[in-house]
C-alpha cells in the first residue's frame, strides 16, 4: 500500500464516521462515501479498520496513563488510570464509539474484537489475571465497561444549582 493508499483510506474511514454518526445503530452508508466500498469492501471490513483505530487510540492512552512518570513506585491505581484513558479516548472518539457500537450486533468478528478489548481494559486495570480464562476477563471487562460508561453519562448530566448548594453548606456539618 502506497502512502496515497493509506491517506486516502484514512479519509474515507473519517467520511465514514461522520456519516454513520447520524445514525450510529444503522448500517453504514457506504454508497454515500466515494470509494469506501471499492477500498474496504463491505461494511464489516470498513468497522473492522475503525475498531483497530480505536483500539490503537484507547492502548496508547492505557500505557500513558499506566506509566504515569509522577508515580515512581509503579503502583499507581491502575482501575483510575484505565478509567482516565477510557474517559479521554471517548470524549476525543465520541462519534467513533457510537458508530462501532452500532455495528457491534450486527458483526460477529466486530464482538470479538470489542471482547478483546474488553479483556484488555480489565487486565490493564488490575481487575483481571491473564492467565484466567478468557470468558471470565472477558466479563470483567463487561462490567468494567459498563460503569464506566454509566459513570460517564452521571457525570455529563447537568447537576442542579441548588443541590451543589446545599451539599457544599452541608459538607462541614459530616
Amino acid at each position: 500500500m502506497s502512502w496515497t493508499d493509506f491517506y486516502r483510506r484514512q479519509e474515507i474511514l473519517e467520511a465514514t464516521v461522520r456519516r454513520g454518526g447520524r445514525n450510529p445503530g444503522a448500517p453504514l452508508p457506504l454508497d454515500e462515501v466515494p470509494g469506501a466500498a471499492d477500498h474496504f469492501g463491505c461494511e464489516e471490513n470498513v468497522l473492522a479498520a475503525l475498531q483497530y483505530k480505536w483500539t490503537q487510540v484507547l492502548s496508547g492512552r492505557l500505557r500513558t496513563e499506566v506509566t504515569d512518570p509522577d508515580d515512581a513506585d509503579g503502583l499507581g491505581d491502575h482501575v483510575d488510570a484505565v478509567t482516565r484513558a477510557w474517559r479521554a479516548t471517548v470524549d476525543e472518539h465520541e462519534t467513533l464509539r457510537a458508530v462501532l457500537d452500532g455495528g457491534l450486533e450486527r458483526h460477529a468478528s466486530l464482538r470479538r474484537m470489542h471482547e478483546g478489548e474488553l479483556r484488555m481494559l480489565a487486565v490493564t486495570s488490575g481487575l483481571a489475571d491473564p492467565r484466567e480464562p478468557a470468558d471470565e476477563i472477558t466479563k470483567v471487562g463487561h462490567a468494567l465497561e459498563a460503569l464506566l460508561r454509566t459513570s460517564r453519562q452521571e457525570s455529563l448530566r447537568p447537576r442542579h444549582p441548588v443541590m451543589g448548594h446545599l451539599r457544599r453548606l452541608l459538607a462541614p456539618s459530616a
